[in-house]
């Protein structure tokens, strides 16, 4: 049974045993006063007991319990319409969102109470599905554009390796590493960025002051051949988080330091702070002046703050503040980016 059926009928039994209740308590303190004997009476009228009573009564209360189950059946029909129609708006947008549309909402008017509730949650899950979704397909798209460079160079490196008699075999061998290494190093970055997605992860005491300075330090040849003194400090700042995806956090956010810096006599800044509730991660360079709206658009996928010259060591691949962002907000974080007005 549907169920508006089954509070039709829930309805109806109500209003029957209530009926049926009623005609019960007439015949229990009603009828049991009057005798089932003839009464006698001094005049020509003859004076009706409990089974002329009943007689009477039977009838009329099979045609009272009839119209009250059908005012049962047809008002709890209508009412239990009404107040499952909301759900069936509901309903009809679930199936549009199950067939792929996911810009259909249930936007249910009325005052507020237990069906416009839900369906508000209804609708922020539709339209953060819908975000989601279209980011994914973004993010598949320059993915596919990525990984389709690398190797269209390698089959470009090939076939004029191929045509050349005179080829140099040690340089097409170096390129092709170089080649290699590049679409190696995307794939880990978009699994890793994956893996943040998906929050499969243990959770462990990790103190990101040490991970910051085992960062700089693993850093610091990088840093010296760019000219850019990093320096780093702090508090401890133990947190509840992944061993494996918070040290990614911290280094990415380090490298980007450092490699969008000035090209000579740069400087960053590593600090850890501890505060009542949370604690924070502050990385500060110097470099080129990013205008506001242009850093809220750095944390998006394939993302490069500006056009740099970059160095062999380091090509990049625009997802270091995304896996950076991501990974914070696996673990309850936010990321915030603030634009310096002496640049970076």
């Amino acid at each position: 049974m549907s169920a508006r059926l089954k509070l039709t009928l829930s309805y109806a039994g109500i209003v029957v045993v209530s009926g049926l209740l009623l005609l019960a308590a007439v015949a229990l303190y009603l009828l049991r006063y009057v005798p089932d004997v003839q009464i006698p009476v001094l005049t020509d009228l003859r004076v009706p007991n409990r089974s002329d009573l009943i007689r009477a009564f039977v009838p009329v209360a099979a045609t009272v319990m009839v119209v009250l189950l059908a005012l049962g059946l047809g008002g709890g029909w209508l009412l239990a319409g009404r107040m499952l129609a909301p759900l069936e708006r509901i309903g009809d947008a679930a199936r549009l969102a199950a067939q792929g549309s996911l810009s259909h909402r249930v936007s249910l008017p009325g005052r507020r109470d237990e069906f416009r509730d839900l369906a508000d949650v209804f609708d922020a899950m539709l339209e953060q599905l819908e975000a989601h979704v279209a980011e994914q397909q973004r993010f598949a798209a320059n993915a596919s554009h990525e990984l389709r460079t690398p190797l269209a160079i390698s089959q470009t490196l090939l076939e004029v390796a191929r045509d050349d008699p005179d080829r140099d075999v040690d340089a097409l061998i170096s390129r092709l590493r170089e080649v290699n290494t590049r679409a190696i190093d995307l794939t880990e970055a978009l699994l890793l960025l994956s893996r943040a997605d998906r929050r499969t992860f243990t959770r462990e005491i990790v103190d990101l002051s040490l991970l910051a300075e085992e960062a700089v330090e693993a850093l610091v040849p990088l840093a010296d051949r760019r000219g850019v003194a990093v320096e780093v400090g702090g508090a401890p700042a133990p947190v509840l988080g992944s061993a494996a995806l918070l040290p990614q956090l911290v280094t990415n956010l380090v490298l980007n330091a450092i490699v969008h810096n000035l090209s000579f006599g740069g400087s960053v800044a590593v600090r850890t702070h501890t505060m009542p509730h949370a604690v924070a991660l502050v990385v500060e360079n110097t470099g080129e002046v990013l205008p506001a709206h242009r850093v809220a658009t750095l944390v998006e996928p394939f993302q490069r703050g500006a056009e740099r010259t970059r160095s062999d060591d380091h090509a990049g691949a625009g997802l270091g503040l995304a896996i950076v962002d991501r990974i914070t907000q696996a673990h309850g974080g936010t990321l915030v980016l603030t634009p310096r007005r002496e640049g970076a």
